[in-house]
């Protein structure tokens, strides 16, 4: 005789027990909770040994046991490969299996040895296997098929609550990184340095995508090679360099295509970059993603994370949104750049324009008094009874009143050609004079000079006294830079019969690091009392006359300038 009594009370207790399951999504947040507190409706229910609940890893395709009840500890975390099992064959065809007797199935995989029988049911979500409920009991026979329907039952209902929470839980996240975003493309946009830039970028990537590892790579695009900027882990700034040529990384494959390349598995990949950084913190996979600012290529943005691991749609999504705020960041920070360059170049040729009319003011006053010295100076005939040397120091102060009054008349002249000015002559006189000029402050300041000559004597055509003024203000710079006494040497060669070369060479505390790019610049001065003009005019000079000057080293031991002339014929 059928009890029908306790049938009723069996089919409110299973009903009961699917009520208590669907509202899990509503009492809790958290799925790992949900899945703790369905396993414990699952054993109440079946009076079981022992349940878990195994999830599919998308980057290993193994189950993995997320939660259970009654097994072994070292159990939590065990993977099994699909249609290994009991487990993996629900997971494999997505229908549910009763095993009475695990002793007599050869599809049994035995986790724990004192377990008898076994039914298992699929979790799915939407048409696709995403793990498996499993219920345990120590003696065989222990569950009927009724048993299993319900089962399966419970496994559908739980499938609804976890793809509930874990939708839930995907909009949240999704939230807070278009929150996160919009922060950052707000915090980006009012930054004005590109280093500040890519460090908030580098920053920003790993918490947007818990990475273990941000990098930016700048494209410069005259050298063809991609140049690391900004590495950042965790802990913070990593202090690395990396260049790399795309055509031999995989990083250039995302750079030529405009496109986002990503590898699950670094150490079986041919990469070239980061090599020593792969192996020690055992980053698995990476997604590159190049940024690109009106279809010109501006770097790349790799991210890296220490599991084999396959980005999927979102978080690619949520890479290639980072990388359209960056290269709109980085394209105003060079355009403010470039803005604050010009206005700077503004307010030089201000001040250039200023300095121009107050230097004719005082050359037109000073060219009066200037002519009277002359001319007393050509009465007093200081040559009768002078010594040679003597007769040589006069020679000099009559070229340099000259030379002063034709500063004077190139000043008031402005804008004149300097031809007529211009005459041939030797290099080592105009060296030999620059000597004689320097010979007490060199003195004064305790700096010993050495002079090489070169074999045979070559002429330049050259405004003398223009010539002897670069080369003074280079050796007048040398001395500022050996307070202390020093050593300077004037060195004068030929090459290939089309140019002679001075190099000034002084044994001072050098440039620093952060001016040596800037050092002919006007205005620009390490030195109190400096005017920042020397360096400028000296290289104006040489310009105007067909050669150059440029810094050839500068060091804590010393500085080497180098002053190019054409050879007259």
């Amino acid at each position: 005789m059928i009890d029908y009594s306790a049938q009723k009370d069996s089919d409110k207790s299973a009903i009961d027990t699917l009520y208590r399951i669907s509202t899990l999504a509503g009492k809790e947040r958290n799925p790992l909770i949900a899945l703790e507190g369905i396993l414990d409706e699952v054993m109440n229910a079946f009076g079981a040994s022992s349940v878990s609940i195994s999830l599919l890893n998308a980057d290993s395709d193994k189950l993995v046991i997320e939660v259970e009840r009654g097994l072994a500890k070292s159990s939590k975390g065990f993977e099994l490969p699909r249609g290994v099992g009991i487990t993996g064959w629900v997971a494999m065809h997505g229908e549910p299996l009763l095993c009475q007797d695990v002793l007599l199935e050869e599809r049994y995989f035995q986790l724990d040895d004192r377990i008898r029988c076994e039914m298992a049911a699929p979790l799915i979500e939407g048409n696709r296997t995403v793990g498996a409920l499993n219920v345990d009991a120590l003696e065989a026979n222990a569950f009927s098929e009724d048993d299993l329907r319900l089962l399966a039952l419970m496994a559908n209902e739980a499938s609804r609550v976890l793809e509930n929470m874990w939708m839930i839980q995907q909009l949240r996240r999704k939230a807070e990184q278009l929150q996160t975003l919009v922060v950052v493309g707000q915090d980006m946009a009012g930054t004005r340095k590109v280093e500040e830039v890519l460090e908030s970028i580098t920053r920003e990537a790993l918490l947007l995508l818990d990475c273990s590892l941000t990098a930016f790579f700048l494209y410069e695009s005259e050298s063809d090679e991609l140049k690391l900027h900004s590495l950042q882990d965790r802990k913070g700034r990593i202090s690395h360099e990396e260049t790399l040529n795309p055509s031999e990384s995989i990083l250039g494959t995302a750079l030529r295509g405009h496109r986002q390349v990503q590898t699950r598995n670094l150490f079986r990949t041919e990469e070239h970059h980061f090599t020593s950084l792969i192996r020690e913190k055992n980053l698995h996979s990476m997604l590159v993603t190049p940024v690109v600012y009106e279809d010109q290529p501006i770097g790349l943005i790799s991210l890296y994370v220490d599991r084999s691991h396959r980005f999927n749609d979102d978080e690619r999504l949520i890479a290639g949104a980072l990388a359209d705020l960056s290269a709109i960041a980085i394209q105003n920070a060079r355009l403010y750049g470039r803005v604050f360059s010009s206005e700077e170049s503004l307010r030089k040729s201000e001040r250039l324009t200023t300095l121009g009319t107050l230097a004719a003011e005082i050359a037109h006053e000073i060219r009066n008094p200037l002519m009277v010295v002359r001319l007393l100076f050509d009465s007093l005939e200081l040559n009768d009874g002078a010594n040679a040397h003597q007769v040589k120091d006069l020679s000099i102060i009559r070229e340099k009143l000259k030379h002063l009054d034709q500063i004077s008349g190139r000043i008031l002249d402005f804008g004149k050609s300097r031809e007529s000015f211009r005459v041939k002559c030797h290099i080592q006189d105009i060296m030999s004079d620059v000597a004689l000029l320097v010979r007490l402050k060199l003195e004064q300041s305790k700096v010993t000079l050495s002079t090489n000559d070169i074999t045979s004597k070559c002429l330049v055509f050259v405004d003398k006294g223009q010539i002897q003024q670069a080369i003074l203000n280079l050796i007048l710079n040398a001395l500022g830079a050996m307070p202390e006494g020093g050593h300077l040497t004037l060195e004068t060669s030929i090459e290939k019969n089309k140019q002679v070369h001075v190099l000034v060479k002084d044994s001072g505390t050098g440039i620093p690091e952060e001016l040596k790019s800037q050092i002919f610049d006007s205005f620009l001065t390490a030195r109190v009392g400096g005017t920042g003009l020397g360096l400028t005019i000296s290289k104006r000079i040489l310009r105007a006359h067909d050669g150059d000057l440029e810094l050839l080293e500068s060091t804590p031991e010393g500085t080497v300038f180098k002053l190019s002339l054409p050879i007259s014929e």
